[in-house]
C-alpha cells in the first residue's frame, strides 16, 4: 500500500511537470487565456479551464488504457515485464533525465489543429473545451513525451495500475491549467507575470528532476544491470 501511494504521488508529480514544461505550458496558457474570451464571466472562465484540463485527463487515462491493458492482460508479456522491469528501468531513466536536461532532443510527429477548427472548439462551451484539451494533450514536446511514455508507463506498468497511476498523472497534468484559469480570471496582466515566474520555476524544477531521473537510472543500472555484466 505504501509503494502505491508513493508511486501515486510520483505520477502526480510527473502529470504537474508535464504541465509546466515549456510546450504544454505556452499552449495551456494560451488555450485557457483563447477559451476565456469567449465568455463573460469570471466563472465561467474557470469552468471553461476546468474542461480543457478534464480533456487533457481523458486523454491520457484512454493512451494509458490502450497501450497497457492489453500488455497487462497477456500473462506472459506481464510477468516478463515483471520480472525485468528493474532491469529495464535503469537505462529508462537515464533517457529521461537527458532529456529533461535538455542534453539530448528527440524529434517527434505532432498534432496540428487548424485555426478554424481551434476556433469552433474554442466557441462550442464546455464540450468544445474539453475537446480542445483532448486534442491538446495528443500533442507531445520530447519533454512530455519523455515524462509520459519513458515515466509513467513503466511506473504503471511495474503497479500493474491501468487507472489510479494514469488518473493521478492526468490530474497533475490539470492542475496547473485550473491555476491559469483561476489567474485569467483576475486579469491579463496578473497571469502574464505569473506565466513568466512559473516559466523559470519550471527550468529549476526541470532541471532538478533531471538530475533524480540520472541518478535513479544510475542506480537501478548499477544494482540490476552490472551484475549481469560482471
Amino acid at each position: 500500500m505504501m509503494a502505491l501511494s508513493v508511486a501515486a504521488l510520483s505520477a502526480l508529480w510527473l502529470g504537474v511537470l508535464t504541465s509546466v514544461s515549456p510546450c504544454p505550458l505556452a499552449t495551456n496558457v494560451a488555450a485557457v487565456s483563447y477559451l476565456s474570451r469567449q465568455v463573460a464571466s469570471p466563472r465561467r472562465a474557470v469552468y471553461q479551464g476546468v474542461a480543457y484540463g478534464l480533456g487533457r485527463t481523458i486523454s491520457y487515462l484512454a493512451l494509458a488504457a490502450l497501450l497497457l491493458g492489453g500488455a497487462l492482460s497477456a500473462p506472459g508479456l506481464s510477468q516478463f515485464l515483471q520480472s525485468n522491469m528493474n532491469m529495464m528501468l535503469g537505462p529508462v531513466l537515464l533517457v529521461v533525465g537527458v532529456v529533461l536536461l535538455s542534453w539530448l532532443r528527440l524529434p517527434l510527429p505532432t498534432l496540428g489543429l487548424s485555426q478554424s477548427l481551434q476556433q469552433r472548439l474554442g466557441q462550442g462551451g464546455l464540450p468544445g473545451a474539453l475537446a480542445l484539451g483532448v486534442l491538446f494533450a495528443l500533442s507531445f514536446c520530447p519533454t512530455s513525451a519523455a515524462l509520459f511514455f519513458a515515466s509513467l508507463l513503466p511506473l504503471a506498468m511495474a503497479h500493474q495500475s491501468v487507472v489510479v497511476l494514469p488518473g493521478m498523472y492526468g490530474i497533475g497534468t490539470a492542475l496547473p491549467v485550473l491555476a491559469f484559469a483561476l489567474m485569467v480570471s483576475l486579469g491579463t496582466l496578473q497571469l502574464a507575470a505569473i506565466h513568466q515566474g512559473i516559466a523559470r520555476a519550471e527550468r529549476v524544477l526541470r532541471r532538478l528532476s533531471g538530475m533524480l531521473f540520472l541518478g535513479a537510472g544510475l542506480y537501478y543500472c548499477w544494482v540490476y544491470l552490472i551484475p549481469l555484466i560482471g
